[in-house]
Order: C-alpha cells, then sequence, then structure tokens
C-alpha cells in the first residue's frame, strides 16, 4: 500500500514539474533592431519609418522558388523560332551574344562567319557598297545565271568569295561598322523583351509569395529608425524589406538579414551597408 501511495505521489510530481518545463520551453522570444545607411562621404542615417517584414524563409531563396514557377526563356528554342538562316541559328548558339547590333559585332566576326552566313554576308556587301569603299569586290554572275548557267554561276561565285576573303585580309576595317547594317532587324531586342516581361512577372509574384506564405510579422521602424518585436516564437527568421529598397544620399540598399530566434531572449540586430545589398536595378 505504502509503494502504491508512494508510486502515485511521484508520478504527480514528475507531472507538475513538466508541466511547468513546458510554457519554459515554447516562450516567445523577441527582435529588436535598429537600421541605418551611411551614404558615400556623409554621415550615418536612420531608416525612418520603413515598413520590414520577419519572415521565415531568405527572401533570396523566396525570389528563387518564384523564379523556379517561371522559368527563363530557352535561349536555343528562341534562337530556332528566328526567322534567320541555319547558318546564322548556328552562329548564334555559338556565342554567347544575340546583340547584331553591338558595336563590337565586328570584333567576333571572322571571315568564315562573314563569307558562310547569308546574313553577314548581305550586311557586308551593304556596308560596303555605293562607291564608298575603294576596290571592293563585285560579283561578275547574276540570279540568272543560277538557273541557265549553274555551273558558271557557281564558278564566278566561289572567285567572288576568294576575292572577298582576300579583301577582308587586307582591309579589316572594312568591317567595322557592319553593325549598322541590323540596327532594325536585331533578336536582341526581342529576347531583352522576353527577359523582361519574366522579370516584372517575378517581382509581382516573390513579394506576395512572401508576405502569403512565409511571413511572421510586419514592423515598421520608428524616427529614430528603430523596430521592437515581440512574441515570436523561437527559431530562424530573416529580417527583409522584399523589393523595396531604403535611401540615403547617393545609397540605395535592401536586407535580407538572418537572426535567430531564443525562448525568452530579445536578440538584437543592426541593419546597415555593411549587411545589406546595393540596389544596381529593380529587384524581383
Amino acid at each position: 500500500m505504502r509503494k502504491t501511495a508512494w508510486l502515485i505521489f511521484s508520478l504527480l510530481v514528475f507531472r507538475f514539474a513538466t508541466a511547468g518545463a513546458a510554457p519554459a520551453q515554447t516562450a516567445a522570444g523577441a527582435l529588436e533592431f535598429s537600421a541605418h545607411i551611411t551614404p558615400t562621404a556623409a554621415r550615418s542615417e536612420p531608416v525612418r519609418q520603413f515598413t520590414f517584414y520577419i519572415l521565415t524563409k531568405s527572401y533570396t531563396q523566396i525570389v528563387k522558388e518564384a523564379e523556379e514557377k517561371d522559368p527563363a526563356p530557352d535561349r536555343n528554342a528562341f534562337i530556332d523560332g528566328l526567322q534567320a538562316s541555319p547558318e546564322l541559328r548556328a552562329w548564334f548558339k555559338a556565342h554567347d551574344t544575340l546583340d547584331l547590333a553591338s558595336p563590337d559585332l565586328d570584333k567576333l566576326l571572322t571571315a568564315d562567319d562573314i563569307l558562310g552566313v547569308p546574313e553577314f554576308l548581305a550586311a557586308y556587301q551593304r556596308s560596303n557598297s555605293g562607291g564608298a569603299t575603294m576596290g571592293f569586290p563585285k560579283p561578275k554572275y547574276t540570279e540568272a545565271d543560277r538557273t541557265k548557267r549553274p555551273e558558271k554561276y557557281e564558278k564566278l561565285r566561289q572567285d567572288y568569295l576568294k576575292a572577298l576573303r582576300k579583301y577582308l585580309h587586307a582591309h579589316p576595317e572594312s568591317v567595322t561598322t557592319i553593325e549598322l547594317e541590323f540596327q532594325d532587324s536585331n533578336p536582341q531586342r526581342k529576347w531583352d523583351a522576353l527577359l523582361s516581361a519574366r522579370h516584372k512577372r517575378v517581382s509581382r509574384t516573390a513579394p506576395d509569395l512572401a508576405q502569403l506564405k512565409f511571413l511572421a510579422v510586419k514592423a515598421e521602424t520608428d524616427l529614430e529608425g528603430h523596430a521592437l518585436v515581440s512574441g515570436l516564437p523561437p527559431g530562424d527568421y530573416w529580417i527583409s524589406s522584399l523589393n523595396l529598397d531604403a535611401s540615403a544620399g547617393d545609397m540605395r540598399v535592401h536586407w535580407d538579414v538572418p537572426v535567430r530566434i531564443e525562448a525568452g531572449q530579445t536578440a538584437r540586430v543592426e541593419l546597415s551597408n555593411l549587411n545589406s545589398v546595393e540596389a544596381s536595378g529593380s529587384n524581383p
């Protein structure tokens, strides 16, 4: 009987002890942070009345998630869809550019490229036509020869290409303005439009995704750039400005700073230029 009473007493003591320990283990923590930006050759300024988002996932990773759901356009598929010769499509795939209007195009083109890709050959001929280039070779065949005298046509064409190659080597400057011939037919503009449209979609999706799935709480800084958030469950968080930039003077920055919240404790973070990402353009 005494053993039974002692066992019951021990169980009650254990339950009382564990019941008291559970709240301590799950007690909420707090986050106190301040944000300042230091412009070039100027004093640090507080980021006043700016909304920060306390997230349960890095905003950088959230952007990647949004990008995965809206993949970037396939470059090879884009090239395959161009109204271009097979030779030009092959050239695009072999080179890291689609910009035929680039001032550096002439540096990318070899004699084989110019003579072997119909669009480059036609552009080279146009840019040196009209008698502006002294001694520029002229073809001695006509399109009519292609059907009426195919053998003669091919021989004269090969002779012409040899003369062009010789001229190219002797006058490399004759290629320098070839990009001007592609101002109205440059595929880079269409490619840029596709990338821009996708960037805008991600820019709309990522902030919404962050707030719908990963937002713990919002916090607005006061006039001193200070904010306090309480009642946060223990765990890993990120102090984020999403796709919004804070600015001071010549500096535009945004933050995605990790912080760990411990039970019953206050984590303190200083947001500054050092742990920010400098804005180089519009952010998703």
